[in-house]
């Protein structure tokens, strides 16, 4: 799909009578007072009603956490930063079914084109890391779990925002044991991780063998300048002004450690609220926020089976569209998977966490704001429409019948995805049979596939689409305090 920014979009209607209108306002509001009652049971109140409680990009300790975030100087090599896989203009990911990590042909292209190495360690023409990118847009508002299959988790029971102030696993503890270094929340926590993978950020010689601990040890040390791999460095003025730390009260071990660092980025991340959409309006109470054909995608989303509907809000459910829980739907298994099954090209989602049977092939329900511009879809970035997901999920056998991975990336690993795909096909008809699966096969029109897409479109914040609006998550290269500032080229 072609990403396109603009800043200024207009709407006309033309040529409606005034009985033809009439008609139309009648039937509009007819389906305005159907979609309220649907969610009423919901008791939906917008998320913006927690925004007061999170960073603002503007805040000092946002703009260190950018830094760090486009900063190559946090990968082993030196040459891939967060925004590698996370960049605003490309929907908080990266457009790509699966990510290029570390040893990238071209360190600063970003998105469609970026290519692993042929040359480099564990390279097979494909891509190196085994999950699609997820958005880090509005990350802020999950409460329970990070990562697609969850290694990042809240232990308590209570509901607190992005779990601050609350017990957490990582995968630096044992399964459902507080990591007690987690950090503030779960944004934070989640932080610690993507420079401790070998595909993502680590690379395959740096600290080859060390712990976790003695990585981010030496990532630390980096920038505190206490090597020589950086030839020019002002990391302790950085974090004196992200921090608003007075010099003559810390000293830089005191203020640069990994613990800041995580913070620091995760605060970034969590400043990215991007929530003003059509729906979101429409739940505050603008009854006119809404087109006919959205309001209509909404009562599907909405309905259950039994009512004609199509069930999506059993788990997409809330004000943030996720139940942050786990479920098999058959997702295409493709790329290089986890290291899972006989040919290790398997990817068994939450149950690497829990060992539960019923937990083999599931993965979180991901959150729906800005979904039309967080393409590909999926832990596997299978699908690249809206299209398409909505269909895998109303019929998954008939899809994985008819899908093609040669339509997605250049290389991507696909010699065993269908018979893969087609053992999670069995465990979700498994769940099924017993019960234990929300998901139904249900028979649907292309005119009821374009409404609940025009739903799923009404999450969209319009700053996503306006690259003078993103701009405010890019550093200007003058915040380059290292000379690794990975300013992004796109295709």
């Amino acid at each position: 799909m072609k990403r396109i920014f603009s800043s200024i979009i207009v709407l006309s209607l033309l040529g409606c009578s005034d009985s033809d209108n009439s008609e139309t306002i009648d039937e509009k509001a007819g389906l305005v007072s159907d979609v309220r009652t649907l969610i009423e049971p919901y008791q939906l109140q917008g998320l913006s009603q927690h925004v007061a409680n999170l960073p603002n990009i503007e805040q000092p300790i946002a703009q260190l956490g950018m830094q760090l975030f486009y900063a190559k100087s946090l990968s082993g090599n030196i040459d891939t930063a967060c925004v590698s896989c996370h960049h605003p203009f490309l929907g908080g990911g990266d457009d790509l079914a699966l990510p290029i990590g570390v040893d990238a042909v071209e360190q600063n292209l970003l998105g469609p084109g970026r290519e692993h190495m042929p040359s480099a360690a564990h390279a097979d023409g494909g891509p190196t890391v085994p999950r699609n990118a997820p958005s880090t847009f509005n990350i802020a508002f999950y409460n329970k779990v990070m990562f697609h299959d969850g290694r990042v988790e809240s232990l308590d029971t209570q509901w607190a925002l992005n779990g601050s102030n609350q017990s957490i696993r990582t995968p630096d503890s044992q399964f459902n044991t507080k990591d007690n270094v987690a950090g503030a929340n779960l944004a934070a926590a989640q932080a610690r991780f993507p420079v401790t993978s070998t595909e993502e950020m680590r690379g395959f010689n740096y600290a080859a063998g060390q712990s976790n601990q003695v990585l981010r040890e030496q990532l630390t040390s980096r920038l505190k300048g206490e090597t020589n791999e950086l030839a020019h460095n002002e990391w302790f003025n950085a974090f004196l002004n992200g921090f608003e730390a007075d010099i003559n009260d810390v000293d830089i071990n005191q203020l640069i450690t990994f613990d800041n660092i995580a913070f620091a980025l995760g605060e970034f991340q969590r400043s990215q609220i991007l929530i003003n959409s059509p729906w979101h309006n429409f739940v505050e109470g603008d009854d006119s926020a809404l087109t006919e054909q959205q309001l209509q995608g909404a009562k599907l989303f909405y309905t259950s089976y039994e009512n004609g509907g199509f069930n999506c809000a059993s788990c997409h459910s809330g004000d943030f569209m996720t139940d942050e829980s786990f479920h098999v739907i058959a997702m295409p298994q493709i790329g290089r998977g986890k290291g899972n099954g006989l040919t290790g090209d398997e990817d068994f989602g939450r149950f690497r966490e829990t060992n539960e049977e019923n937990d083999r092939f599931a993965f979180r329900t991901p959150h729906l704001t800005n979904i039309e511009v967080t393409f590909p879809y999926g832990h596997s970035g299978a699908f690249l429409t809206l299209e398409a997901v909505v269909k895998h999920h109303l019929n998954p056998a008939l899809s994985i019948a008819n899908y093609d991975p040669t339509e997605l990336q250049p290389g991507l690993q696909t010699n065993n995805w269908l018979a893969n795909t087609e053992k999670a096909l069995h465990q979700l008809t498994q769940l099924q049979a017993t019960g234990e699966s929300k998901l139904q096969a249900v028979d649907y029109t292309e005119q009821q596939i374009s409404a609940v897409v025009a739903f799923l479109k009404a999450q969209t914040d319009p700053c996503v689409k306006d690259q003078a609006c993103m701009s405010k998550w890019v550093p200007t290269r003058e915040q380059d305090v290292d000379n690794t500032q990975l300013v992004a080229e796109f295709n």
